[in-house]
């Protein structure tokens, strides 16, 4: 499907907002050219202001190796701004700025990744070609070690909340600096750390934006990076008798299907809503005397996968996380349950919770875990029940979780979900009209997966710029237009090659709703399938 330029209208042309205010192309690049003397940014050093012209592959030798990513394809007219801010002492981050010559109006930041400092190149490449001026940055530190938390709380704070909150300040003022006017509206997108960077300014700063997207959130983020630890604990290493192989848990997979694919109501390898699925692998159990199978789990094998679906609890009995989601097993074998230690869980303990790099994540156990969410440096936990800021200002939330995410698991979106209700006092209906959360079937962590994944989440995730189909642009629907989202619309291409056609397409349900098909009609479209009312 390709975009139809009435769509491309509104995301350029919506609330009648002037677009190209700088005049012509040669105007605009003098414009660009002249920015950076002129800026004058609180504790800021502006590196350089250049123009990039639409089509460029643009080079990114400054950026860390770890981060991936030495180019990037612009796709738009832009200004590109590029400057630190110092926070303290020592500290300070990195930040981009990308103003287009074709601006809505919008301002936009995007978030980051994991434990990264790497400036989401793609997002700012993404939104910039929308029309938003885009600001992105490192969150305090370069490329992707935890690092330079040791003994530094300055980087810390930084990364909790710090870096993203006083980008947004800046941005906005780079943003009226070069177009002359205040933006109409403000924006923020991002997924995993980047989705629980998008929380955490609802809960703290509920006035830097007008909408949220937060997707696959890495809220409750000290025990999720227990959680994450906690599965070599299971496991043990390759060798061990309770290790898990790779070809035992695509058994494992079949199997899950086996029992919770036709939940909802067809048999299509997808499982709408992993909430409904509890999955027992007793029945993989091997005959006495079998050996090295892969088809299937001696007794204690059979105990390691029950445990990855089990939530991991405290020593006061208390949950610290929600255990894996069934589905998501096969990409997980992958990363959290490959018999090594998960990098992020081992950095965080090392350089932020005990500043001792030689802590050892072999010996993870539950004092880690109860002295790691006490500390809980600079609230970065994000898990405020309280949302009352963004309801009062009008804010709109729009949370996504993929249901066989492999790093955070889905089942602690619900749980975040309930926890604002419950705190609130607020039914769905009430939250409804500022805070919704959905869930995307069949799709891992941000992106990919089995199910129809793509919901314009990011570059390579996106099928239409029409908001019942992109999520970025359902919220400014939602904000500009008051046209709440019901569901989104996701794609799934043929061998996930965007040019090969749509495989299959799904309305992803609101939450507390689930997708069920309607017993009729190709399973394949979406008007053969309902959100339905479930007893959660």
């Amino acid at each position: 499907m390709k975009f139809d330029q009435s769509l491309l209208a509104f995301v350029l042309n919506a609330s009648a907002i002037l677009a190209n205010p700088v005049g012509s192309k040669g105007d605009f690049q003098a414009k660009c050219a002249a920015i950076a003397s002129k800026l004058a940014i609180q504790n800021g050093n502006v590196y350089f202001s250049q123009s990039v012209t639409a089509g460029t592959n643009l080079t990114l030798p400054d950026n860390d190796p770890s981060c991936a990513q030495s180019f990037i394809v612009v796709t738009a007219d832009i200004c590109r701004i590029a400057l630190s801010v110092s926070t303290s002492k020592t500290s300070n981050f990195s930040m981009e700025a990308w103003l287009p010559s074709n601006w809505t109006g919008r301002f936009l930041s995007g978030g980051n990744g994991g434990l990264n400092g790497c400036i989401s190149y793609q997002d700012l490449a993404y939104t910039s070609a929308l029309g938003f001026s885009a600001v992105g940055t490192n969150n305090g530190h370069n490329g992707t070690s935890g690092r330079p938390f040791l003994n530094n709380a300055g980087v810390v704070e930084d990364f909790a909340y710090r870096a993203l909150h006083t980008g947004v300040v800046v941005g906005k003022n780079i943003s009226k600096a070069f177009y002359g006017k205040q933006h109409k509206k403000s924006y923020y997108l991002g997924c995993s750390t980047g989705g629980r960077q998008g929380f955490k300014s609802a809960q703290a700063f509920p006035d830097d934006f007008d909408g949220i997207v937060a997707g696959a959130p890495a809220i409750a983020f000290n025990n999720l990076t227990s959680w994450s630890g906690h599965f070599y604990l299971l496991t043990g290493p390759p060798t061990s008798s309770r290790f898990v192989s790779q070809a035992q848990w695509l058994t494992v997979h079949s199997d899950v299907l086996k029992q919770c694919d036709a939940l909802d109501g067809v048999v299509d390898g997808v499982i709408e809503d992993a909430l409904q699925c509890n999955y027992d692998p007793t029945g993989l159990t091997c005959p006495e005397g079998t050996t090295n199978s892969t088809s299937c789990l001696t007794p204690t094998q059979v105990k390691t996968v029950k445990a990855v679906y089990e939530p991991l609890f405290n020593r006061q009995g208390d949950i610290t996380y929600p255990g894996l989601q069934p589905g998501a097993e096969v990409v997980a074998s992958f990363v959290i349950l490959n018999g090594v230690p998960f990098s992020y869980t081992t950095d965080w303990f090392r350089y932020a919770i005990y500043n001792d790099p030689s802590w050892d994540p072999t010996t993870q156990d539950l004092d880690d875990y109860d002295y790691a969410a006490k500390l809980n440096r600079f609230n970065i936990e994000t898990f405020d029940g309280d949302l009352g800021g963004v309801q009062k200002r009008g804010t709109k939330v729009l949370h996504w979780h993929g249901q066989m995410d492999p790093i955070i698991t889905s089942e602690n979106s619900p749980r975040y979900y309930e926890h604002v209700s419950a705190t609130m006092g607020l039914s769905p209906s009430q939250l409804d009209e500022f805070y919704r959360y959905f869930l995307v079937s069949g799709t891992g962590h941000c992106g990919g997966g089995d199910g129809a994944h793509a919901i314009g989440q990011g570059t390579g995730e996106v099928n239409s710029l029409d908001p019942k189909e992109n999520v970025l642009m359902a919220l400014v629907d939602w904000v500009e237009n008051k046209n709440a989202p019901e569901t989104i619309i996701g794609t799934k291409w043929v061998n996930d090659t965007q040019s090969l056609g749509v495989k299959f397409q799904r309305a992803h349900c609101k939450y507390p709703k689930r997708n069920h098909y309607k017993g009729t009609g190709d399973p394949n479209v979406v008007s053969s399938w309902e959100c339905i009312d479930v007893k959660r």
